[in-house]
């Protein structure tokens, strides 16, 4: 019998957090740009640290961001980037 650790999890997102999560990367990435700041550094300090400091309140984006778990953005980020191949 194998152990539960030796099989492969499905996860499965629904299509509205896929949307739902693009718009508040997009919004947010304005956001920051607007305010002079490297977006892409600023997101990945954010997704990694989980401080929503990284983040500007500029037209709201801090509070956007925060809808949203990290583990949820950072799966579209890949979705985007690897069906872009």
């Amino acid at each position: 019998m194998a152990e539960s650790g030796e099989h492969t999890r499905m996860f499965k997102v629904k299509t509205d957090e896929v949307y739902a999560a693009r718009d508040i990367l997009t919004q947010v990435y304005r956001a920051l740009k607007e305010k002079g700041y490297n977006p892409i550094n600023q997101i990945v300090g954010y997704l990694l640290s989980g401080d929503p400091a990284y983040i500007t309140s500029h037209n709201n984006a801090r509070s956007l961001v925060r809808k949203m778990e990290r583990d949820e953005l950072l799966e579209e980020l890949v979705r985007y980037y690897l069906e872009a191949e």
